[in-house]
């Protein structure tokens, strides 16, 4: 029986052998604060290439140490990230599978002593109050987010995802939730957009492999983007030659989300029928079924599973048993 999950996928220049994308999820596993690769990363990371997932992503990668989540981010900050980062990327293909990172930077909701930046000074619910960023903050992020990339590509890695989701830095900046700033990187959808813009932009002057973006594709919040806005801001990334959109939603404002089994796939739906862009769904997406289905019926190009790996990082076994396909496995599980 043949799978639309089991499919290759070629993107730009490099192909999947199937759509299964493991989810970034930060793993807050650096020791020290030095955001390096820990034995915990490759173990985590490998068993799930081991465990038959296409492309590996890794957790949001922090590009500035006043960028981070918190201490225990991962970093690209600096050029003694690349070696983990290489052995990680070494461990991932060694396993049949390709390697992706999402690079991020926190902005307001960063737990960190340091002062956090954000658009405007309006802290995030219980948070501490952030320092609205300079013209000069905001060049600094553009150029840490290039170097990066940049850190990326000496690592090995065949994709890039930039964080523009769940109320970090670059989701803040797009949101008129959290940016109200008369200059030009706010007061209009068209000028909220331009740290992305511009990120993008820089990305692209060291990068030329497969360039997705993550984005919150619902605010849950009134007056904050409609599914428009993203569809419209996706039109514009695919002209800048962005690959992929990686459609989540929420993390901009607290809110009472009402979530259910493939709860996010809409969003990715209406963005690759409207804005003519490959699409990644989402968010509560559990079964091979469901699955093929999502890919059957044209509602996004790839599947993106996050708490389905925590929970069984041999998903990608189970799930061609349960759609009747044969895959490859390691000869050394032939037995089973």
């Amino acid at each position: 029986m043949s799978s639309k999950l089991f499919s290759p996928y070629t993107i730009k220049n490099i192909t999947l052998k199937n759509r299964i994308v493991m989810s970034p999820m930060c793993m807050y596993s650096s020791l020290h604060k030095d955001g390096k690769v820990t034995d915990w990363h490759i173990t985590h990371y490998a068993t799930r290439a081991v465990g038959g997932v296409g492309l590996i992503m890794l957790e949001a990668t922090a590009v500035a140490p006043e960028g981070r989540i918190s201490y225990e981010d991962l970093g690209i900050w600096s050029e003694e990230h690349i070696e983990g980062l290489s052995e990680l990327v070494r461990q991932i293909h060694a396993n049949d599978a390709k390697a992706a990172i999402q690079l991020g930077h926190a902005g307001r909701k960063a737990v960190l002593d340091e002062p956090a930046l954000s658009p405007s000074a309006i802290p995030f619910p219980e948070m501490k109050m952030p320092v609205e960023a300079t013209k000069e903050d905001i060049n600094n992020v553009i150029a840490s987010f290039r170097e990066g990339a940049r850190r990326a590509k000496e690592a090995g890695f065949d994709v890039i995802e930039i964080h523009g989701a769940h109320g970090y830095l670059i989701s803040e900046f797009l949101s008129p939730l959290v940016n109200h700033r008369e200059d030009e990187y706010g007061g209009t959808a068209e000028k909220r957009y331009r740290l992305l813009e511009e990120t993008i932009e820089a990305v692209k002057t060291v990068w030329t492999g497969p360039l997705f973006v993550r984005v919150s594709a619902n605010e849950y919040g009134d007056n904050g983007n409609s599914l428009k806005q993203f569809i419209d801001y996706s039109c514009k990334m695919k002209e800048q030659g962005v690959d992929l959109i990686d459609c989540s939603s929420g993390g901009v404002v607290p809110a009472n989300i009402e979530i259910f089994p493939g709860y996010q796939v809409n969003l990715a739906d209406q963005i690759r029928k409207q804005a003519g862009i490959a699409t990644g769904a989402v968010g509560l997406i559990t079964s091979a079924v469901q699955a093929e289905e999502i890919l059957g019926n044209e509602r996004a190009d790839l599947i993106f599973l996050g708490r389905e790996l925590l929970r069984n990082p041999y998903w990608a076994y189970s799930a061609a048993k349960e759609l009747r396909t044969e895959i490859e496995r390691p000869r050394q599980y032939f037995r089973s």
